[in-house]
């Protein structure tokens, strides 16, 4: 199994769960409200990106390096109240430090949003959070997840009802330990740092 399978798994979920919310789903081209503000990203989901975006510099150039900026530029600012480490861009993982994040550069933009078209310019990369944010997807605990510009007016009822498993914890689970065993890698960042800190090389 590859990185790969799991993106068609999290995709194929959610294509249902679109399908089932219909008119509920407020999510169109141009929508940006899952991309403000920092979210926990797997390391697995940083090298998706990281990959994504050296892919649009083989296609785009200028675009790419207009992603990178973005980024470089977004780790400036983040830095100094980072909670983690900033040299490394890895989240803590106290409790404490999960706190503070909830409170963290609320207004961020993404580095992958475009400001001018409202879109991601990485969204065949994005992370698995974006990929499965806004239709009912029911994950881990039985918890269902919702963007607050979806279902509105409708009840827990119908929104159960159109609510998705994604059965894609254990893949996922997997598919990090052999990153790490390969890499040592692990642990969490944003996406910021999973750009912002692209090698000279990969440039």
């Amino acid at each position: 199994m590859t990185d790969a399978t799991l993106v068609q798994i999290v995709d194929a979920a959610l294509a249902e769960a679109v399908r089932k919310g219909g008119p509920w789903i407020a999510c169109r081209p141009g929508c940006t409200e899952c991309c403000i503000g920092p979210f926990p990203i797997s390391r697995l989901d940083a090298v998706r990106l990281r990959n994504g975006l050296a892919e649009l510099r083989e296609r785009d150039p200028e675009r790419a390096a207009c992603v990178f900026e973005r980024a470089r530029q977004a780790v400036a600012r983040l830095a100094p109240d980072f909670p983690g480490d900033p040299s490394t861009g890895l989240l803590d993982s106290a409790e404490a430090a999960q706190e503070k994040f909830r409170e963290f550069a609320e207004e961020e933009p993404c580095p992958a949003l475009d400001p001018e078209s409202g879109l991601c310019d990485l969204y065949a990369a994005r992370p698995l959070t974006c990929r499965t944010f806004g239709p009912a997807i029911r994950g881990r605990g039985g918890a269902v997840g919702i963007c607050e510009l979806c279902f509105q007016g409708a009840g827990d009822a119908e929104i159960a009802a159109c609510a998705v498993d994604l059965d894609s914890d254990d893949l996922e689970s997997a598919l990090l330990g052999e990153l790490k065993a390969a890499t040592g890698a692990e642990g969490e960042t944003i996406v910021a740092f999973a750009l912002g800190r692209v090698s000279r090389e990969e440039r």
